[in-house]
Parts: structure tokens; C-alpha cells; sequence
């Protein structure tokens, strides 16, 4: 069912003249892609959308809305006008051109700010001078735009680069900026996002370590050519993007050598025991920016573990065996082989991983162990009698060092 059928469905006919879709749900269909959530402008009375099964959402910072969830489909988000002539100051106070095109329900569009051109040169234009100072969120909408392969107009660029948005940005909530930077890691040219903020120095009251990378060597030059740290981790995330649609996957490759950052610099360009070192400042980071715990937990153990893992075909079989022990309780075991093989030009594959992470997770009776013999050992040594049967296991695939 398409969005204009469903809503037809949904509304009886006596409001249809009077239900605009907008923003990004217009944009998608556009685009011919799929949408998921319907963001609409309708002049009904509070009393027909409540009748209808929409609940009011009430906001200090944003725009009261009505909303209702539909199963088969998604949220209908509805911003109320008091009529229809109300729509074009709606949609002069979006954020983008591209967002700001309607269309009512026979399927006919209004764009009073010409996005549909914009959309169809994929240029990322402001509608107003007042679209960032309005929200500064939209700054890192922009760059997010920029990552999904947008080209922002010159003007929209002026209008980033007229104004310090530092205060501006210091009262913005984390969790805000983050939504928009996982978004952004969605996107055909993920590394634009990251690119952006170092490009218009903004966002370092939120993501400070960011801003720091470019002055810190990735490591010894006959290792790392490339210099500083920030353009190693844009190499690691384009190689991981290119191997990976997963966004988890791609947060952690760009923030991989986090640990980097706590290097005394009169040790540069080394920095042993980053590794280590990067747990911790994973877990600061991830809490700061209100980030989930997958995220949290993936990035520490990411950060922890890429450094035996770059050096996978020298471990012993037991080291193996607890590092695919550890990736799979932190829920990177598909992410961790993908980091390794990206941290470094041509780097290769961790060989014989899939089958050292399905043996780390076998039971004892998937090892074949005798469950009378296996009791009858002391508690204490029952976990080192189910490793050497692993090891065993792993013996005929994987020569042990």
C-alpha cells in the first residue's frame, strides 16, 4: 500500500482536501524509495485527530505533534495548521529545499521553494537564512545529507561558515547529535560526516576527540603512510564501508584507535598499549554521547581486541579461542575480522576465524567430552580440560603456534 492509499484509507473523505504530506516521506517518493514513517500538515481540528486514534505529543523545544502508530506500516506524524493557506510558512520553516516539497492526497505536489530541482541535482539547499540559527541540530543534518551523497549550495555553505556556533552547540543534547551521526554512518560516503565538522570546526563541544586526530600521528610512517590519526580512521571506515552496510560495524572501524588519543606525545609516533588504553576511553565516549550499550560495549572490546587480531596468524590456539570468546559476548564477532582487515592497506582476513568462533562456542557435548569425566574433575580445572578439547578440535584446521 502506498502512503497516498493508506492515508485515503485512514481519513475519511470529508478531510482528504485538507492532508498535505511533507518532508522526507514526500522526498521518498520522489526518489522513488521506500518510506517507512508519514510525516503530514493537516488543517483538522484536534478533535477529528484525536477521534481518529491520534495522541498529542507536547514539546518546549519542537513542534507539538499528533501521532499514530500503524503496525503495517509505521508512524504518522501530524503537525496541525489552522488551514490550508498556512502550509507555505510550514514549509519555509523546514530545514532543507529537498524537505520542503508537499503533496496532497490526489498526488499532486506543491514547492514553493523549488526541492524538486534541488532533488533532482541532489544539492542540499537551506530554506531560509534562518535554518541553523532556528536549530543547530540541522548543521549536523547537513553534514549527514553530505554522507548519503548530497552537495550542499553555496549558500547553504555561507550560512555555516557566517556564524560561531559554539555556544549555540553547548546546550545541544548529545543523544540529539548522535541520532544524526549513526544516520549519517548509514550513507553511501559515510566519512563525509566526520570530513564536514573537521571542515567547518564544528561540533567539538560535542565530539571533541574528533577535532583532536588530525594532530596525532596514526603511528611509525613505514606503517601507517598516511600520516595522522584522523585520516587513518577515515581509511578504516571507507574500507569497512565498502565491505559493510552495518552501521556498528562502521562506527567501530572509525573509532577503532580511540586508545590513540591517551598517548603521552613525547612517545609519538608509537603508541603502545592503545589497545588498553582504548577500552576505557570507548566506554567514556559511548556514555557521553548517550550512545546504546551494543554501541558501547562493541567499540570497548573493538578497541581492546584489534591489536592481537592484526596480528592473528602468530597467536597460539588458546589466545584465538579467548579473543572469539570475548568478540562473541560483545557482540562483534562479524565486526572485529572486518576492523583487522581494514586497518591497514591489503590487509587479509583473519584465516580460519569463522571456524575458531564456532569451536569457542561449542558446549561440552558438542566437544564430544564424557559428562561423568568432565564432573568428576575439580571445579577449577574443568574450564582448562574444555580448552585443550578445543584446541584439540581445532588442530586439524588451524596449525597451533
Amino acid at each position: 500500500m502506498t502512503p497516498l492509499s493508506l492515508l485515503k484509507s485512514l481519513f475519511p473523505p470529508a478531510l482528504h482536501d485538507r492532508i498535505i504530506l511533507v518532508g522526507g516521506t514526500v522526498r521518498d517518493m520522489l526518489l522513488g524509495r521506500d518510506s517507512t514513517d508519514i510525516d503530514l500538515v493537516a488543517a483538522v481540528s484536534p478533535e477529528d485527530l484525536i477521534s481518529l486514534g491520534f495522541r498529542l505529543v507536547e514539546s518546549v523545544s519542537a513542534t507539538t505533534i499528533y501521532f499514530k502508530y500503524l503496525p503495517e506500516f509505521g508512524t504518522v506524524d501530524v503537525t496541525r495548521i489552522d488551514n490550508t493557506h498556512d502550509l507555505e510558512h510550514d514549509l519555509h520553516r523546514r530545514d532543507f529545499t529537498i524537505n520542503a516539497v508537499a503533496m496532497d492526497l490526489s498526488g499532486s505536489c506543491i514547492d514553493p521553494l523549488g526541492g524538486r530541482e534541488d532533488l533532482s541535482r541532489g544539492i542540499l539547499r537551506a530554506c531560509s537564512d534562518k535554518t541553523f540559527t532556528g536549530d543547530p541540530l540541522r548543521l549536523f543534518r547537513a553534514f549527514r545529507f553530505e554522507a548519503d551523497g548530497w552537495q550542499m549550495s553555496p549558500e547553504t555553505v555561507a550560512l555555516i561558515r557566517v556564524n560561531d556556533w559554539s555556544s549555540a552547540l553547548s546546550t545541544l543534547p548529545p543523544e540529539r547529535f548522535s541520532l544524526e551521526m549513526l544516520k549519517a554512518l548509514r550513507g553511501k560516503v559515510a566519512e563525509r560526516f566526520f570530513e564536514k565538522m573537521i571542515e567547518f570546526q564544528v561540533g567539538v563541544e560535542l565530539l571533541p576527540e574528533l577535532f583532536r586526530m588530525p594532530h596525532i600521528p596514526a603511528g611509525p610512517l613505514q606503517h601507517h603512510p598516511e600520516g595522522d590519526l584522523f585520516t587513518h580512521s577515515i581509511q578504516v571506515l571507507q574500507r569497512v564501508a565498502g565491505q559493510s552496510n552495518n552501521p556498528l560495524a562502521r562506527f567501530c572501524a572509525f573509532f577503532h584507535d580511540i586508545g590513540k588519543l591517551t598517548t603521552d606525545p613525547a612517545h609519538y609516533p608509537k603508541h603502545h598499549g592503545h589497545d588498553r588504553a582504548g577500552f576505557g576511553t570507548a566506554v567514556e565516549l559511548c556514555t557521553r554521547l548517550c550512545l546504546p550499550l551494543s554501541h558501547r560495549k562493541a567499540l570497548a572490546w573493538v578497541s581492546c581486541l584489534h591489536g592481537k587480531a592484526n596480528i592473528w596468524d602468530t597467536l597460539r590456539s588458546s589466545t584465538r579461542l579467548a579473543i572469539a570468546e570475548q568478540a562473541a559476548m560483545a557482540g562483534i564477532s562479524e565486526i572485529l575480522p572486518l576492523v583487522a582487515a581494514a586497518d591497514k592497506a591489503g590487509g587479509l582476513p583473519m584465516a580460519g576465524w569463522r571456524e575458531v568462533t564456532r569451536v569457542a562456542g561449542m558446549n561440552s557435548r558438542e566437544l564430544g567430552i564424557d559428562q561423568v569425566k568432565l564432573e568428576s574433575l575439580p571445579v577449577k580445572n574443568r574450564s582448562a580440560y574444555m580448552l585443550q578439547k578445543r584446541i584439540e578440535m581445532l588442530k586439524n584446521g588451524i596449525h597451533e603456534r
